[in-house]
């Protein structure tokens, strides 16, 4: 019998990951001391059972060592198999050194969870493919276009177009071009330094056209909302994004609220801050993805031809 439990970061998520899936989360105690450390405990045995533990990696780096400290307890808890089910992966965007004397973060945080004792991982959208390779355990990586595609799907597709805002994104924008059998433009852009723009060009045709910008995260919405106005300015007639990964720092909310955009869909991997959330975001469940997933796992069934769109 397979036993859910989660993090602090993750706890809405995991509780419904876990009603879907049949069952209750394991609670577990957080413990703080003055100084800002913190502990673990897991509440209930779980002995000789197979464990998930839900938690989405997104800063404070608290939530990673969250995580890291739940594997480890379940590890000394006698746990059968240790499932990490991470719907959004932080540090992903450190993924190769593109610069001298760098660290690659997504290694290192794979590193960290194999050795802590972790299993078997499950994630979605990684912002790099080849982070699965960093893991010498078996990696589920889920893809949030199970959700988006159908969604696309249900617009009125005669003058639709799909782009990217970055040249990076190309592979990942000309899949749904295929699956949805529309054209595809992309955006290419050029950095002084991160998280600022320095230009940025727009390749293909968008005139007329209702533009879905498709990204595997929305950070500061900097290059999102940018992407968008450049493409009204091209002449298309509406655009509207899909991220995955509603990460949302910094002004990202004010950008999207005075944007362009009709509207951004994201999942659910991340909490929305709903101090400062929009009418403008979207937000599409994943946990159903998620428990399919465990169930297909804990029944030792195919996951592939069923939940992943490519």
């Amino acid at each position: 019998m397979l036993k859910i439990l989660a993090g602090s970061a993750s706890q809405t998520f995991g509780q419904q990951v876990a009603k879907t899936f049949g069952g209750d989360l394991v609670p577990v105690k957080t413990t703080k001391f003055s100084d800002g450390e913190f502990t673990v405990s897991i509440e209930e045995t779980i002995r000789g059972k197979e464990v998930a533990i839900v938690q989405s990696t997104f800063p404070p780096t608290d939530n990673l060592m969250e995580l890291l400290l739940l594997v480890d307890a379940a590890k000394r808890a006698s746990a059968k198999r240790i499932i990490a089910v991470i719907p959004y992966f932080g540090f992903a965007r450190q993924d190769r050194k593109d610069k001298p004397r760098v660290a690659i973060g997504a290694k290192l945080v794979a590193n960290l969870l194999t050795a802590a004792g972790i299993d078997r991982l499950i994630t979605m959208d990684l912002h790099a493919d080849q982070i699965q390779g960093f893991f010498e355990i078996p990696v589920d990586h889920l893809y949030a276009s199970a959700l988006f595609v159908p969604y696309l799907e249900k617009l009125d597709r005669e003058n639709l177009c799909i782009a990217t805002p970055d040249t990076g994104g190309t592979k990942r924008a000309n899949s749904y071009a295929k699956i949805l059998g529309v054209d595809m433009a992309i955006c290419y852009k050029q950095r002084k330094v991160a998280n600022e723009i320095e230009s940025m060009t727009v390749i293909g045709e968008v005139a007329g056209k209702d533009v879905v910008l498709v990204d595997d995260m929305c950070d500061t919405a900097g290059t999102l909302t940018k992407a968008a106005a450049l493409m009204m300015e091209n002449g298309a007639r509406t655009v509207r994004a899909i991220c995955t990964h509603p990460v949302l720092s910094g002004p990202a909310y004010e950008r999207i609220e005075n944007s362009v955009l009709t509207e951004l869909v994201v999942t659910d991997s991340i909490p929305l801050n709903f101090d400062k959330n929009t009418d403008k975001i979207k937000v599409l469940p994943v946990h159903e993805l998620f428990a399919k997933t465990l169930t297909c796992l804990v029944e030792n069934r195919s996951i592939s031809d069923t939940l992943l769109i490519h």
